[in-house]
C-alpha cells in the first residue's frame, strides 16, 4: 500500500526560509514573456447573460491556490497574484464588464470553499475529474499531464513513474498526483512513501532539503521549476512524458448554470479571438491551449 503522510506543521517555516535562500519557484517569479497583454473590449450581450447578482456586484470573486507557477503564484510584492490563470480572468472580465478578483486559498479546500460560496469561482491548475465533477461544473480551459521533478543530476536515476517505487515522493496535497502514485503501486514490488503537503513550494522543499527522492506535479509548473535560472541548479525534469494528461477547469457551483454557460461562451470567444493563445504563449504554455471550450470533460473514473 501507498504509505502517505501529511505533513502540515513546521513546513511553513521551511518553505520561507527556501524562499529566502532563492530555491522556491513562486519566489518574485519571472515575468511573462512580453509585458503587452491584448486588449479586450466588454460584450454587452455576454454582460447580460451574467446571474443579475454578478451584474449588482461587478465582481466575480476566485479561488487560488497561488503556489503553481506559471499558473499562478505571489508577485514580487508578495500579495497580488500573477500568472496565466489572472490574466486569463482578467481578459474575461473585460469581455463581460465585471471585475475578476482572485483570492488566495488552500488547494484542498477550493471545492469546498465553492461549494460554501465563499467564492464565485475556483481556476487554480483544478484538473477536472468524474469524482470533482460530484461537487461542481467544470468550464475546462487547458490541457496537461503529471510530470516527475527530481534533484539536477538524477541522484537517484529515477526516469519514470516505475523508478518511483521505494522512493520518497513530495505531492500537493488534495491533487491527481495523489491519486497517480496510488495506481503506481500495481507496478511497484516495493511502497511508494507519499508526502502530502500543503502546497507544490513545500513539496519543491522536501525534495531541496533531501526529505524526498522526488516530487509529482502537472507539467507547467515541473517545466517552470527546472527552467528558471532561480531554481534550476536544483531541480530536474526527468523527462517530458506528461502522466494522466487531463483538462483543468474553471469550477462552478452546480446550481449556476447561467454563469457556467456565459463563461463557457465568453472563453471560447477569447479563443477564438486569438486573445486566448496570445496569454498562453505569453507565459510560454501554448503546447497546453484547447481548441474548443468543453464542460465537464474531465478524467474518467480511477480504476
Amino acid at each position: 500500500m501507498t504509505r502517505t503522510h501529511r505533513a502540515l506543521a513546521g513546513t511553513a517555516v521551511l518553505a520561507a526560509a527556501l524562499l529566502a535562500a532563492g530555491c522556491g519557484a513562486s519566489a518574485d517569479p519571472a515575468a511573462p514573456a512580453t509585458d503587452a497583454a491584448p486588449a479586450v473590449t466588454v460584450d454587452q450581450r455576454l454582460h447580460a447573460a451574467l446571474p443579475e447578482e454578478v451584474r449588482d456586484s461587478g465582481v466575480l470573486t476566485v479561488a487560488n491556490d497561488p503556489s503553481y507557477p506559471p499558473a499562478s503564484s505571489f508577485g514580487p510584492d508578495g500579495r497580488t497574484i500573477v500568472g496565466f490563470e489572472p490574466d486569463l480572468g482578467a481578459a474575461l472580465g473585460d469581455l463581460l464588464g465585471v471585475e475578476v478578483r482572485f483570492e488566495a486559498s488552500s488547494f484542498d479546500t477550493l471545492l469546498d470553499d465553492l461549494a460554501a460560496d465563499r467564492f464565485d469561482l475556483v481556476m487554480s491548475a483544478v484538473t477536472d475529474t468524474a469524482e470533482r465533477e460530484q461537487q461542481a461544473d467544470f468550464v475546462n480551459y487547458f490541457r496537461a499531464g503529471s510530470s516527475i521533478v527530481v534533484s539536477r543530476g538524477n541522484p537517484h536515476g529515477i526516469h519514470d513513474l516505475a523508478g518511483l517505487c521505494g522512493r520518497s515522493v513530495a505531492v500537493e496535497a488534495g491533487t491527481v498526483q495523489v491519486g497517480l502514485l496510488e495506481r503506481a503501486q500495481s507496478s511497484c514490488t516495493g511502497g511508494i512513501d507519499v508526502h502530502e503537503l500543503p502546497t507544490n513550494d513545500d513539496a519543491l522543499l522536501e525534495l531541496r532539503t533531501g526529505r524526498a527522492d522526488a516530487v509529482v506535479a502537472d507539467y507547467p509548473p515541473a517545466v517552470f521549476v527546472t527552467t528558471d535560472p532561480r531554481t534550476q541548479s536544483s531541480f530536474q525534469l526527468v523527462s517530458d512524458t506528461q502522466y494522466e494528461p487531463g483538462l483543468y477547469g474553471i469550477a462552478v457551483a452546480t446550481d449556476r448554470p447561467g454563469l457556467r454557460d456565459t463563461l463557457t461562451r465568453a472563453l471560447q470567444r477569447l479563443v477564438d479571438d486569438g486573445v486566448y493563445q496570445q496569454l498562453l504563449d505569453r507565459w510560454e504554455v501554448g503546447h497546453g491551449a484547447v481548441d474548443s471550450v468543453t464542460v465537464n470533460g474531465g478524467l474518467p473514473p480511477a480504476e
